[in-house]
């Protein structure tokens, strides 16, 4: 392969499985040689979705996220390219896990599920003041685990992605914050996890 020639998705896909270490195992003790059985057999997808449990099992660089997403997106899976760019954010802006729970319909102008994959970009009410004592709120991208969106009233894990890390360093698991949309509270979480940017190294 000639110098800076794209890779396709089994260079990809067998690049990125370098990056992790040999002990590294997802909760079925499934490891990097079982992937490499998927790859022998051209079982690009298969081998795409144990990479992606590997990267839950302990923090990869970013380069291992960014080759996932390039294979994503050759394979036309649009919601494991979406989940791959994610988890680049998560590296880059740091990430914050909590516990949501949406106001019902009829509390909030809010009449229509929040899209789980990544797409929404509300602002959180995180404790801040602005300068004449008001709240202030920031931005975080927002991210729901396991279920394609959470309807009005619903509950679930939510990963949020700030635009602005520096905003978000005082959080700590247990802190309540809440969702605000158009003025009203849209909903409330409880902190789980606070992860701070890794850098472009990431690990």
């Amino acid at each position: 392969m000639a110098d800076n020639a794209p890779m396709d998705v089994a260079e990809l896909l067998e690049s990125a499985s370098l990056l992790v270490p040999e002990a590294t195992a997802t909760g079925n003790d499934l490891t990097v040689a079982d992937i490499w059985d998927h790859l022998a057999h051209d079982e690009w997808e298969t081998a795409l979705n144990l990479l992606e449990e590997l990267g839950d099992a302990g923090p990869l660089p970013l380069e291992f996220w960014e080759r996932l997403a390039e294979a994503a997106g050759q394979l036309r899976l649009a919601r494991s390219e979406a989940w791959c760019h994610w988890r680049c954010s998560e590296i880059r802006n740091g990430l914050v896990r909590a516990d949501l729970t949406l106001s019902p319909a009829g509390e909030t102008r809010r009449t229509t599920p929040i899209p789980g994959a990544g797409v929404l970009r509300p602002m959180w009410d995180i404790g801040h003041l602005s300068p004449t004592g008001g709240r202030s709120v920031s931005i975080a991208a927002l991210w729901v685990e396991n279920l394609p969106a959470l309807e009005p009233g619903g509950r679930a894990t939510v990963r949020l992605v700030p635009l602005t890390p520096a905003h978000w360093t005082h959080l700590r698991p247990g802190q309540r914050i809440t969702l605000d949309e158009d003025r009203t509270v849209g909903g409330t979480a409880v902190v789980l996890e606070v992860r701070p940017p890794s850098g472009a190294g990431g690990g």
